[in-house]
This record gives C-alpha cells, sequence and structure tokens, in this order.
C-alpha cells in the first residue's frame, strides 16, 4: 500500500519551518523546538532567562522554582498561515507550588496537528481512505531551590507520532512512533549583587541555562532508520531595567543551538553507491561533540540568536497591560529564518490574556515566508499565591 503523497509532502513543509536547517536534516519531530507561548513569543522568542510563568516548563523549568501560587494557561496558534492548511499548535500547561515537596510541580501537553489527508494503492491515484496526523507530547517536572539565587528544574517527557496510520508498501513497521526524552535546567536570579560601573543589579539580573529533548532516537520503521530527537541548548539572560510603581521595563537575551551530531553517507561520485553508510550519534554524545564537529565559524553560525523587551504598566494585584516586541535570527546557511515579533497582554485579578504576531516583511523576499502573520493567543489563570517576576514585580503571572 502506497501512503498518501500529500501527507509526505505536508509533513515536509512542516519540517522545513520549525528548526534551524540542521534540524529539517537531522532531528526528528521539530515541533519540540516551536516557542509555544504567546509571551515569549512576542518578546523575539526569548524566555530561557525569564521563565517566570507556567511556560517555564518549556524555556527553563529552573524558573519556576521562583516562583509560588498555581496557574493555568493555554495557547492556541494556526501555524504556517500563509500555506492556507490545516495546521495548527496547541500547548497546555499547569504549575503549582507545594510547600511540603518545597518546589514546583510542573505539566504539559503539546499538539501539532498536520491535518487529514487521502490514502492511496499503488495500483492507482483513487484514494480508498483518510487519516490524520499529528505529533504529541506530554512533559512533567519539578523545580526547587538551591539557595535564595539559584534554582534547579527538570522534566520528563513522552513523544509520540503520528504521521501515517498503516505501514508503506512492504515495510514493516507504521508512520507511528513513540519515545521519551527529559531536560535539565537552572537559574540564577542574585537576591543580592553590585556589578562595577553598573550599580546595584539585586533582584533585577537573571541567567538561565536549559538542556532540553535529551533522550534516545525515534522511529517509524525499525531502528536502522532511526532519527534523534532535537536535543537543544538554551542560554538565557534577562534585566529588569527600570521599575516604579506602576511601571517596569524588561530586556531578554537568548542563544540556542542544536546539539545533534551526524555523519553524512559517503557516496562513490562515479557509481554512485554507498561506501560508508552514515551515523548518528547518541545524544549523551551529541551534547559534547555538536560542539565541534564543523569549524568554529560555522558552529557560531548554528548558533539562533534572539532579543526581547517587554513594558508593563499598571498596578500589581490590579488591572495590568503590557507591550512587547523583539527580533528573531538565524544564519542564512542554517535554517535563514529572520522576523521581528510583537506582542502584548493583559492581567486583571487572576486572569490574563496575551498575543503575539510574526512578521517577515521588512525584511527582503520575505513577505511570502509560510511564518508571515502567524498569531498566538494565551489565556491564562494564576491564584493561591504571589507569582513573582524579577525585583519581586509580579508582571509574568
Amino acid at each position: 500500500m502506497r501512503i498518501f503523497k500529500l501527507g509526505v509532502l505536508a509533513t515536509l513543509v512542516a519540517l522545513s519551518f520549525f528548526g534551524t536547517a540542521r534540524a529539517q536534516g537531522e532531528a526528528a519531530v521539530p515541533f519540540l523546538l516551536i516557542a509555544p507561548d504567546s509571551r515569549a513569543g512576542g518578546m523575539g522568542e526569548t524566555g530561557t532567562g525569564l521563565a517566570d510563568n507556567s511556560s517555564a516548563v518549556f524555556w527553563n523549568p529552573a524558573g519556576a522554582a521562583f516562583l509560588t501560587g498555581q496557574e493555568l494557561s493555554f495557547t492556541h496558534s494556526n501555524w504556517l498561515p500563509q500555506f492556507n492548511l490545516d495546521l495548527f499548535y496547541d500547548y497546555a500547561t499547569y504549575r503549582a507550588y507545594f510547600e511540603e515537596l518545597d518546589g514546583n510541580i510542573m505539566a504539559n501537553v503539546t499538539y501539532m496537528n498536520y491535518g487529514e489527508f487521502q490514502r492511496t494503492l499503488e495500483t492507482g491515484p483513487e484514494p480508498v481512505a483518510t487519516f490524520r496526523s499529528y505529533d504529541m507530547a506530554v512533559t512533567a517536572g519539578y523545580a526547587t531551590k538551591l539557595s535564595e539565587d539559584w534554582g534547579v528544574g527538570t522534566n520528563f517527557r513522552l513523544i509520540h507520532s503520528r504521521l501515517a496510520d498503516e505501514p508503506t508498501g512492504e515495510e514493516q513497521g507504521s508512520g507511528v512512533a513513540t519515545s521519551v526524552a527529559f531536560d535539565l535546567a537552572a537559574m540564577w536570579r542574585p537576591d543580592s549583587l553590585v556589578l562595577p560601573l553598573i550599580g546595584d543589579v539585586s533582584n533585577r539580573l537573571s541567567v538561565g541555562a536549559n538542556l532540553s529533548n535529551l533522550g534516545p532516537k525515534i522511529f517509524y520503521i525499525d531502528q536502522d532508520q532511526a532519527d534523534p530527537i532535537p536535543t537543544n541548548f538554551r542560554l538565557g539572560f534577562a534585566a529588569q531595567v527600570f521599575a516604579d510603581d506602576f511601571n517596569s521595563l524588561t530586556l531578554t537575551l537568548d542563544f540556542s543551538k542544536l546539539l545533534v551530531s551526524r555523519e553524512p553517507a559517503v557516496i562513490d561520485s562515479v557509481t554512485n553507491e554507498t561506501i560508508e553508510d552514515g551515523s548518528v550519534a547518541p545524544f549523551y554524545e551529541a551534547i559534547f561533540t555538536a560542539w565541534a564537529d564543523d569549524p568554529l565559524d560555522q558552529e557560531l553560525a548554528d548558533v539562533v540568536s534572539t532579543v526581547g523587551m517587554e513594558y508593563w504598566y499598571g498596578e500589581p494585584g490590579d488591572f495590568l497591560f503590557s507591550l512587547r516586541s523583539g527580533f528573531f535570527y538565524e544564519d542564512p546557511n542554517h535554517g535563514g529564518r529572520k522576523f521581528i515579533t510583537l506582542g502584548g497582554g493583559i492581567r486583571y485579578d487572576l486572569y490574563g490574556v496575551d498575543f503575539s504576531y510574526i512578521s517577515t516583511a521588512p525584511f527582503k523576499d520575505a513577505e511570502n515566508h509560510p511564518l508571515n502573520e502567524t498569531l498566538r493567543f494565551t489565556i491564562l489563570v494564576g491564584w493561591g499565591g504571589v507569582i513573582e517576576g524579577l525585583n519581586g514585580f509580579p508582571r509574568g503571572m
């Protein structure tokens, strides 16, 4: 039986815009790299150094160590709107502080829908059935403080990918795969710090690191055709540059790098036969070798850089509104994504709403980029405690 051509095409299209160029060719389930929430999405897709709401489970689970109370949020986005396809992305999170555990328990569900496809037989193009394709991940995490300044966090993730419901041709496997992964993260948010030439930055500076999607390769057919999951390293900074009773301004900066190490197959240029099969390093080797498998300039070019800013106005505990913007940059030889982001949000009592918008229009030949005009919407509820941002100013919720 021959599986749908449209399904393969749509899946490849989806993969082409979810990660770096290396992720497209070297890692499976790249939906795990999508910036999930509207707040960070409006700030250039930064959040590793901030991580002061329930979406810390994605950006940096260690950030939740500095939070109290409980929070529930849900994000929805129609993905790749330029293609007018039935693609959408949903992301739900829950976080709660437990005094008896001296930390936060976190959970989230990520769902990427690729739409409905037709299946045809090898004997002809007539459709014989339809089915839906999707990727999904369920995550549980824990975060706690090691001291007043340091937090650590970890996640465990179950990944399920359903690209097809039946095998293709004579293949013994199917289009369904399952794997697991875990994350390790740390956050430094100094309660007291004075920097030379800058001054007192106590409770105004935050530095975070997150090593995510550590886990075995995933396969749909057999282990010989397995691909690595997108192990990723993030380093982030956040600084509250201004705050008073009614205003605050925070700047963020993130760097991220895909840690996948693959040796390509060696092909005879004359006979076009494979001389040596390609290989993929296991994740526990790739987290080291992926930093040095190319010349230094190429390794640096493989790092994605993002910056963002967030302004809040209002009285904490009452009504607040925010404005956000940011810039996302990826080297042209490693994916080439480049866009600005805009966003905003409101908080009233326990409730909040955020949105974000991606625009590639300011950049040459990018007006029709599939990510252009992507919108995310998030609703959230926080209760039962004080959710602290930088400088003890409850902005993130």
